[in-house]
């Protein structure tokens, strides 16, 4: 791995630093900055769609919007380390990013794998332009964690399959125009091979969307209910009843993207604890401070050129595997970590709730980003046990549903606590 940039990444690097100091939105830099800890700073969300969406389309037109995809996608069918270079120049700007990860981060590289020569030409170039956002629909009531137990039922009927159940924590889908969704087709299988992917339009009749209310007064995930919503035999990607094989190639991406795009408030918390109090003390002149941070940094170096080494295995053909689960685990613990402590330095003035460049307001917003980080994409006791058995080698969990899905119980035993 090297991390100096070749002579060619380096005319790559000025040319990209040049569109961008020429066409970036700077007369929102600094809300674009914000957007890093500090939620979605506008007066409303449509907001911040609209000038993530005006960015990506200008990226588009110039040619340096989705630089890894097959140019008949919209891209330029560049390597990976070219990719985030162009991320390390825009700087505030990959802030604006947000919208699309799920689409051009997850469901891209799923359909480009599964979906038909006509859907691909549909579909690609539009979430490249930024034209039309995706959601991933996963996780349920009673299967968020082992996502093999997923219990949306697809009825076969004539021309497709008609849907019933239930979706949770689907980050966008109140602001998404189609979705993809792994469902039941098979309660007699065993429960990995009864499952099928499908997408469908977020406008089908049918289906409710209802935002979930956060701690931080925010609206990120969503539940998503299906009442016999109607999806033809057209949407089905992968083939019926091989969904988990499908399931894995987003799941491989979702968590190499998360664990590549996300900040771990390393600068704010190195910012803060150089910011003196009215005696003039600063908390980096405190020994256990300093300590606290030295960690922090190497995890967020070592997640870095993780990265960097994925990256590598990428652009020589290979694929992400297991480890892109590091990245994600370290990153949203530390997260954490980092906001719990910045609100201990903050004392008293964390109590009161705060707005705008208020260091506490950022590190409220950190905290509350890191719950939701551990979750997503994973928990984290399922990346754990990814990493156990498939990069340590360690035996596999026991496990008791291998027969039938619809002999698995859904909730325990009555009479038992």
């Amino acid at each position: 791995m090297n991390l100096a940039d070749t002579v060619e990444q380096a005319d790559f690097r000025a040319r990209a630093r040049a569109f961008i100091r020429e066409h970036a939105p700077w007369d929102q830099v600094a809300i674009a900055r914000k957007l890093r800890f500090a939620g979605k700073p506008f007066e409303n969300e449509a907001d911040w769609i609209a000038l993530s969406k005006r960015w990506q389309r200008t990226k588009h037109e110039a040619g340096w919007a989705c630089l890894v995809w097959p140019s008949e996608y919209g891209g330029r069918g560049l390597t990976p380390v070219e990719n985030v270079i162009f991320q390390e120049e825009e700087g505030p700007f990959v802030e604006l990013n947000g919208p699309f990860m799920i689409s051009q981060g997850f469901i891209a590289p799923t359909l480009m794998a599964f979906a038909s020569d006509e859907d691909k030409r549909r579909f690609l170039p539009a979430i490249a332009r930024g034209e039309n956002v995706w959601c991933q629909m996963f996780s349920e009531p009673a299967a968020g964690s082992d996502l093999a137990g997923v219990r949306l039922r697809a009825e076969k009927v004539e021309g497709g399959f008609k849907l019933n159940g239930q979706k949770l924590w689907t980050s966008g889908a109140h602001y998404a125009e189609w979705g993809m969704a792994l469902v039941r087709t098979d309660a007699e299988a065993v429960k990995h091979k009864g499952l099928t992917m499908l997408y469908l339009d977020m406008e089908s009749p049918g289906l409710t969307v209802r935002p979930i209310a956060e701690l931080s007064g925010h609206a990120h995930f969503n539940e998503v209910f299906f009442d016999d919503v109607f999806v033809p035999d057209a949407q089905v990607l992968g083939g019926v009843n091989n969904g988990w094989k499908v399931a894995l190639t987003t799941l491989m991406n979702e968590r190499m993207t998360i664990g590549a795009s996300t900040p771990m408030g390393f600068e704010e918390i190195f910012e803060l604890a150089n910011q003196p109090d009215a005696s003039g003390a600063r908390p980096i002149d405190s020994e256990a401070v300093r300590l606290k941070l030295a960690d922090w940094y190497a995890k967020d170096c070592g997640v870095r050129f993780g990265v960097q080494r994925l990256l590598t295995a990428l652009a020589e053909g290979g694929e992400p595997g297991p480890e892109a689960s590091v990245g994600k685990l370290v990153g949203a613990n530390t997260t954490q970590e980092i906001a719990a402590f910045g609100l201990d330095l903050l004392g008293s003035r964390a109590l009161v709730r705060s707005e705008g460049d208020d260091p506490a307001y950022c590190f409220h917003w950190m905290f509350h980003f890191g719950a939701l980080h551990r979750i997503e994409g994973g928990t984290d006791e399922i990346l754990r046990n990814v990493l156990a058995e498939r990069v340590l080698g360690l035996p596999p969990e026991i496990r008791v549903d291998k027969g039938a899905f619809k002999d698995v119980p859904s909730a325990p035993p009555a009479g038992s606590r």
